[in-house]
């Protein structure tokens, strides 16, 4: 498998965490360095350890996962994206946002975004296609992909103000939707 066949794999399984970036930008955390980094790394070190999870884990737990991820998935960015939502219309208007980039939130949405990962991971082990350059490929491509996504949420929210918190929750429950629909 070459370089190029890697990128754009980990472009397709980046697609997912750069949507989420883009979504906790808006929330207006991810305006300093510091938050953008750690969110940012964060998707990308999961984007790394997940297909090496699922290359290790192999066919065997491929049939189980197969059945149930793209609803954890879904549970998952629904649950974020519903609780920003109910976040923008309950909090007052000068008080910010909870933190995407901290915690059990990032944690939450690591993990989403990566599922994919764990999948692609399986797939290569099947292909017998050794997992550490795609790995590293995935997490740097989703790392940087990330940022893009937390710099375009920031620049969004400074034009359309509170209103993108609320469109941000909307995006994460659309991707799990999307996820979803992909999978039935």
């Amino acid at each position: 498998m070459g370089f190029f066949d890697i990128f754009f794999i980990a472009v397709g399984v980046a697609m997912d965490a750069f949507a989420v970036a883009m979504g906790a930008g808006t929330s207006g955390h991810g305006q300093r360095v510091r938050p953008a980094l750690r969110l940012s790394f964060h998707f990308g070190l999961f984007q790394f350890l997940m297909p090496v999870i699922g290359w290790f884990a192999g066919f065997w737990i491929e049939k189980a996962v197969k059945e149930y991820d793209h609803w954890v998935a879904f549970g998952l960015l629904a649950f974020v994206g519903g609780h920003m939502l109910w976040e923008s219309f309950q909090r007052e208007p000068d008080e910010p946002p909870a933190d995407p980039t901290r915690g059990m939130r990032m944690v939450t949405l690591s993990v989403a975004t990566s599922i994919d990962a764990l999948a692609v991971g399986m797939s290569l082990a099947m292909l017998r296609v050794t997992i550490w350059y795609p790995s590293v490929i995935f997490g740097v491509v989703t790392a940087a992909l990330s940022l893009l996504g937390i710099y375009l949420g920031n620049r969004l929210r400074s034009v359309w103000g509170k209103r993108m918190e609320q469109v941000g929750g909307v995006i994460l429950i659309l991707i799990g939707l999307r996820i979803v629909m992909a999978h039935l």
